[in-house]
C-alpha cells in the first residue's frame, strides 16, 4: 500500500464527505478511493470512518488521525511550494491575515487584479482585527494597522502611511458648540476603539502643542466599522482611519472636527505594515503580495 496516496484519499474523502465526491475531485474510479481507505484502516487496526448509504462521518480516531493526516500533506504541500516559490513567478498557496474592514475595503476590490496576475498563486485568508502570532507558521503574511511588529523575531516592512480623523455626524453636531479646541473633547461622547483589553487616550498636535485625553462615551469596541456606524447613527465623536471614512465625509454622512490637528490613539503609529518571519525573505508569494498592497496604499 502507498501510505502517502492512502493519506490523501483518506482526507480527500473527508473533505468532499464522500467517497464518490472524492474520486471525482481525485480524477479516480471511486473503488481506488474506497481500497486504499480501507487498506489504511487495516493497517492501522482502527475504523476512520462511519459509512453510510448517503455520507461518511469521522470515528474518534478517524478525527486524531484526520488533523495529523492534514497536518502532514499540508507540511508537504508547503515543502514543494517552498522551492518552486524561489522561482520567477509566484507558486503556491499564500496564508494571508488582513485587518477586518482594511482588508474589505481597500484590498479586496482589487484582489481579482492581482488573481490574474499570479494564476499559479492560491490565496487563503483570515479577517482579524487582533494581532496574531506569525510564529506558529498559521501565516506567511499578516497586514497590521499603527503597531510595529510585535516580536522582534519578525521582519516588519512599511509599505504606506495613513491619517486618523476626528469625525460626527451633522445631526450630532448640530445644536452644540463648535469645537475649536481638542479639550472640548472631553465634553462629548468618544466612539473609542479597544485595544487588547483596554482603551488608549486621545492624543493630538497642532505645531509645537500636544495634547494626551483620556476621552470618555457610550462605546468601545475592537471592530472599526462598528464605531462608524455608530458615529453615522449620530451618537457620538469617532476616530477613525481615514480610508474608513473618507467617502463618508466626501457625501456629507460625516463631518471633520478639529482638522487642523493631528490625531492618534496614544503611542501608535499611522503606518501600514507587513509582517513576515525571516524565513520568508525571498519569497516569491510574499514579495508579490507585499508589492500589490504598496501599489494601493502608497500616494
Amino acid at each position: 500500500m502507498d501510505k502517502l496516496a492512502a493519506m490523501k484519499m483518506f482526507v480527500a474523502t473527508v473533505d468532499a464527505q464522500g467517497f464518490s465526491a472524492a474520486a471525482r475531485g481525485l480524477g479516480v474510479a471511486p473503488s481506488s478511493v474506497t481500497r486504499l481507505v480501507d487498506a489504511l484502516e487495516t493497517e492501522l487496526g482502527a475504523t476512520l470512518l462511519n459509512r453510510s448509504t448517503r455520507q461518511v462521518s469521522l470515528t474518534e480516531a478517524g478525527a486524531r488521525y484526520y488533523e495529523r493526516a492534514r497536518g502532514i500533506l499540508d507540511a508537504l504541500d508547503e515543502a514543494d511550494a517552498s522551492v518552486a516559490d524561489r522561482g520567477e513567478e509566484p507558486v503556491g498557496v499564500l496564508r494571508l491575515c488582513l485587518p477586518v474592514e482594511f482588508g474589505r475595503r481597500v484590498i479586496a476590490p482589487h484582489l481579482g487584479r492581482f488573481m490574474a496576475l499570479h494564476p499559479a498563486l492560491e490565496l487563503d485568508i483570515d479577517m482579524s482585527d487582533r494581532l496574531d502570532d506569525l510564529l506558529d507558521g498559521r501565516y506567511d503574511l499578516s497586514i497590521r494597522l499603527g503597531d510595529p511588529a510585535p516580536d522582534d523575531e519578525l521582519v516588519c516592512r512599511q509599505l504606506g502611511t495613513f491619517d486618523r480623523w476626528l469625525v460626527a455626524s451633522p445631526g450630532y453636531l448640530a445644536g452644540r458648540a463648535a469645537l475649536v479646541h481638542p479639550q472640548q473633547l472631553l465634553e462629548h461622547a468618544c466612539l473609542r476603539f479597544r485595544y487588547g483589553q483596554k482603551g488608549r487616550p486621545w492624543r493630538l498636535r497642532r505645531a509645537e502643542e500636544a495634547l494626551e485625553l483620556d476621552v470618555s462615551g457610550p462605546l468601545r469596541s475592537a471592530n472599526a466599522d462598528m464605531l462608524r456606524e455608530t458615529a453615522l447613527a449620530g451618537s457620538g465623536i469617532a476616530l477613525l482611519a481615514d480610508w474608513l471614512v473618507r467617502e463618508d465625509v466626501a457625501a456629507g454622512r460625516l463631518q471633520r472636527v478639529l482638522g487642523d490637528w493631528q490625531a492618534s490613539p496614544g503611542a501608535a503609529s499611522d503606518s501600514i505594515n507587513a509582517l513576515y518571519l525571516p524565513n520568508h525573505r525571498g519569497s516569491r508569494r510574499v514579495q508579490a503580495f507585499i508589492s500589490f498592497c504598496e501599489s494601493l496604499v502608497r500616494p
